[in-house]
């Protein structure tokens, strides 16, 4: 028997506190024990295992999360969902390490090249010989398993995070458009988002 077929597809490692500039968080970190893929959730505040809890998954974006990019949401999205985490007095945040919606961070930009030129977004990862969306949500199972939520109010405009929550076994109770971050660079890329993959945006909001 190989001995690493037993061993879990996902494992927590540790959590810690995690200060920020809207209030005190917990960071709790998970892997992959495949490919040693790193992920993390930061939760805030206190919850019965039966309350509604607001939660958002969001992907890495480096060029959107920590490099101010406008070319898509992903940075304000991110900021206004620890925001309403804190303002609900809590709620968890699912930091998943798949940049690019799963193709990674020099395909990705490989990917923006062919979007200069023309293409977009689902185009240039076709082009590359990628799926318009490779992201895999197995691991919220276990991170939102760890944190004692079961039924959660869900931040998104993605209806596939929504299904790939329920398929878990996880309760979406109620889902929370997150409109944010709409700009004149990136209006196009989401557009694109709502027509080729189903993404719920207020359509006044694209115009």
């Amino acid at each position: 028997m190989n001995a690493t077929a037993s061993l879990p597809l996902y494992e927590y490692v540790s959590s810690a506190k995690l200060p920020t500039r809207w209030g005190l968080f917990y960071i709790h970190g998970f892997v992959e024990t495949a490919t040693q893929q790193e992920h993390v959730a930061l939760s805030f505040g206190q919850w019965q295992a039966d309350d509604i809890v607001p939660i958002r998954i969001h992907s890495e974006c480096l060029t959107g999360d920590a490099l101010f990019s406008t070319r898509c949401d992903c940075g304000a999205q991110l900021e206004k969902a620890l925001q309403n985490i804190v303002a609900h007095g809590k709620g968890v945040l699912l930091y998943l390490r798949q940049e690019g919606r799963g193709i990674g961070l020099l395909n990705k930009i490989r990917a923006y090249k062919l979007q200069d030129s023309g293409m977009d977004t689902v185009e240039a990862n076709e082009h590359l010989g990628f799926d318009a969306d490779m992201r895999d949500y197995g691991i919220c199972k276990l991170m939102l398993d760890k944190l004692v939520v079961s039924k959660v109010n869900l931040m998104t405009n993605n209806p596939k995070k929504r299904a790939a929550l329920e398929a878990l076994g996880i309760e979406v109770a109620e889902r929370t458009p997150i409109d944010h971050g709409i700009t004149d660079d990136n209006r196009g890329y989401i557009r694109t988002k709502t027509e080729k993959l189903g993404h719920e945006f207020d359509p006044h909001l694209l115009k």
